[in-house]
């Protein structure tokens, strides 16, 4: 199970291209919505979750899409993923 720590700083590499909003970048952590604090609109929060997906070799499905609103959220649900698939 990757740490949590490193897990952030791989998701903000993950976020770089789609964020709008630099400050909340700069800042960004568990609590960070994707919509609210990065300024990601919703098609390319799709693109996130794509990315996500490849960079981790994991599915998701509709409902756990659904939930990845913010950082936390995107966490545990990567490594709810990752931990199914060992």
């Amino acid at each position: 199970m990757p740490d949590k720590d490193n897990m952030i700083a791989e998701l903000k590499l993950i976020v770089k291209p789609y964020i709008q909003d630099e400050e909340g970048f700069e800042n960004m952590h568990e609590g960070s919505d994707f919509i609210n604090d990065l300024k990601i609109n919703s098609a390319n929060l799709i693109d996130v979750i794509l990315d996500i997906e490849d960079k981790y070799d994991i599915v998701f499905d509709n409902e756990s899409m659904d939930k990845m609103l913010n950082v936390r959220a995107a966490l545990e649900i990567i490594n709810q993923k990752i931990s199914e698939k060992q």
